[in-house]
């Protein structure tokens, strides 16, 4: 598995091998445990935490200031966002002590180019996800060797089967995804919150369990998927940040690889 050093290096810096020996490595292993040993002794490198304080976000953002809170926590600031998101990131980040937040906003002259109007997610919403949210990560993820996320199997059929480890196809040069939470059942979740006394997002007891931007988010009825109120009306499941790749590991238009 290759570490983080200061050399020129135009391989991957990991393959599907070494996400296969990061799975058996830590399989069964206490969460915490597992970040610990990513976030302290570098395990995967340079490491960021992609966040959307949403629904569930406190959780792993206070398990990771617990071990170190000047880990980079990545926000897409799309301008769309509920005014209780943005307070609830506020809050978050001042509760639990974390000093490197990075709100990742889309570049004004593609919005003028391509959203002029700010309606792009009506007619076009994996356009509009695009311009304000693959585009944007994939630039910030360029400086690092992996990223954190906040993914759970129960919350789709999408994520159902996603392992711990993971290597993001949509970046050429062999980004690790880490999924900690991946096997946490609901009930984990909000022991842990009660636990912790860890503040909700003010939306979840309005009926959002899966929260994103404004425009294509909706309240979800009991028993329906956690993230049915996402792009409701459309045939869409992921906003495209966590959609795999080409094969062949083409980037994502607009991505600039000296950002």
């Amino acid at each position: 598995m290759k570490r983080a050093i200061d050399r020129i290096d135009t391989g991957p810096r990991f393959r599907e091998a070494d996400a296969l020996r990061l799975n058996r490595m830590f399989q069964g292993s206490d969460t915490h445990e597992m970040l610990e040993v990513l976030l302290r002794d570098k395990l995967a490198g340079d490491i960021a935490v992609v966040s959307s304080f949403g629904a569930e976000s406190a959780v792993l953002l206070h398990l990771v200031g617990r071990i170190d809170p000047a880990t980079p926590v990545l926000f897409l600031e799309t301008g769309k966002h509920f005014p209780e998101t943005l307070a609830y990131r506020d809050q978050l980040t001042e509760r639990l002590g974390l000093t490197d937040l990075r709100n990742l906003k889309p570049d004004p002259a593609t919005l003028a180019d391509k959203d002029e109007s700010g309606l792009r997610w009506s007619y076009d919403p994996d356009g509009c996800c695009e311009i304000r949210k693959v585009i944007p990560l994939a630039n910030a993820l360029g400086a690092f060797d992996a990223s954190i996320t906040g993914r759970k199997a129960f919350q789709s059929s999408t994520r159902a089967k996603l392992p711990r480890f993971e290597i993001d196809t949509s970046d050429a040069m062999g980004r690790l995804k880490i999924n900690p939470l991946i096997d946490w059942a609901p009930e984990d979740l909000a022991a842990y919150v009660e636990e912790h006394h860890l503040p909700a997002h003010p939306l979840v007891a309005q009926g959002y369990p899966s929260i994103g931007c404004s425009p294509c988010t909706h309240k979800v009825a009991e028993g329906e998927d956690a993230r049915s109120g996402r792009w409701k009306g459309w045939d869409k499941t992921e906003c495209g940040i966590h959609v795999p790749g080409s094969e062949d590991g083409e980037l994502p238009p607009g991505y600039d690889p000296a950002f």
